[in-house]
Order: C-alpha cells, then structure tokens, then sequence
C-alpha cells in the first residue's frame, strides 16, 4: 500500500525533523497523489491534501499552536469506528494514511495519527507519549496522545472524545496506566509520566505497526 509513501513517513519516528520544511513536501509527490486518488476517492485525496496543507504550515509555528491544530484536524476529519466494524479485527493499528484515506478509525488510530503528524511538523519525540488510560466515566480503556513540554510539566491531553486540549490536571476522568514513543516505554504515574522500562521500545501492537509501515504494508 503506497509503499514510498509510508516508508517514508515512518522516518518521523526515528529522524528529528525540527526545521526541515522540505519534509510535509516529500510525502506528497504527484503520483502518491494519484495512487490515493485512483485506491480511495476524491474525498480521501482532499483530506490527505488538507493534511499536507497543516503539515507545511506547522513547521514554523510554536508546538502550542501545533497542538491544537494537529487536534482539530483529525477529531474534525475522522469519525470514531471501532476494529471489529472498521478492519473485522478485534484490534487493528491503523497507519495515518489508512485513518485518513477511510476517515475512521478508533482511538488508538486517532492518537498515532496525531503523533506522526506532531513529529513530521518537528516536535520532539521525547515530548510526546502515546498514553494508555481509563476513562473513569465508563470505565473503559482508552488511548490519548500527551504532550510535555518538560519532564517537571503538566502534561497536555490530546483526546477524540474531550475535544479540546487541556491539562491533565482538567483530566480527572482519565487514569494513566502506561505511555510510549518510538524511543521507549513507560508507566505512567499520576501526573502521566513514570520510569522507563528497559528493554522495551513499546507496545505489541506498536512494534507492529512500525513493522508494517516499514515494509510498505
């Protein structure tokens, strides 16, 4: 599945791309374009070209401003489907493309697409974890992306059902139990950020999914 598109990418994951403008380019080349166009539609193509529009002008903006932008636009774009109904699996990792070429996805697929995304404008990876937790108010589990602009910071709830960025500390109905980036993982204490566990580089389904997207799958 558009394999130069996905490898490329997934170099969000491992390359710092702080102040490479160029990158939001490359990830849009005309026959990218065209292969969305001619596999999913005219509706995916414009949705994938509003996401190369926020991609490009998020590289020179303050990761605030990133935040909420990055925020809008998927809790905007994508509707809530879960695995099962989505992909007849009971739980599937979708790559950003497949979220935004079928505008669904549940909400691990909206907290990885947000963090790709954040990483390609330039946002530190040791900002960001992808956070399992519990939502208290149907006592459920439930994944967010966080943001941190230090270790000593409140960290910022990135979420598809609370729509609006805000503090963890305006989180209550949410309880961290463990988070994770491409450069490890980590439990979570109350504040969203605990000690690392060596030897892991992340969830099951994470390793996995960086595997498929590697292998242009």
């Amino acid at each position: 599945m558009l394999l130069k598109y996905v490898v490329v990418a997934l170099l969000s994951f491992s390359v710092s791309l702080s102040g490479q403008t160029s990158y939001a380019l490359q990830l849009f080349e005309p026959q990218i374009l065209d292969t969305i166009r001619s596999t999913y539609g005219e509706a995916a193509l414009a949705r994938v070209e509003r996401w190369r529009d926020l991609l490009e002008k998020g590289q020179s903006e303050s990761d605030l401003v990133r935040l909420n932008k990055v925020n809008s636009f998927f809790n905007n774009q994508i509707r809530f489907k879960s695995d099962p109904e989505h992909w007849g699996q009971a739980d599937y990792w979708a790559t950003p493309l497949e979220t935004l070429a079928t505008a669904a996805g549940d909400c691990e697929d909206f907290a990885i697409a947000k963090y790709v995304s954040l990483r390609a404008m330039g946002v530190p990876d040791a900002k960001l974890r992808i956070m399992y937790v519990r939502a208290l108010s149907v006592n459920e589990p439930h994944m967010v992306l966080i943001y941190m602009e230090t270790d000593q910071s409140v960290p910022l709830v990135l979420d598809n059902i609370v729509k609006k960025v805000l503090p963890a500390t305006r989180r209550p109905d949410l309880k961290p139990v463990y988070g994770f980036n491409a450069e490890g993982l980590w439990l979570a204490k109350a504040h969203g950020l605990g000690r690392k566990i060596e030897g892991k580089t992340g969830g099951s389904n994470w390793q996995e999914l960086l595997n498929r997207i590697e292998k242009g799958m």
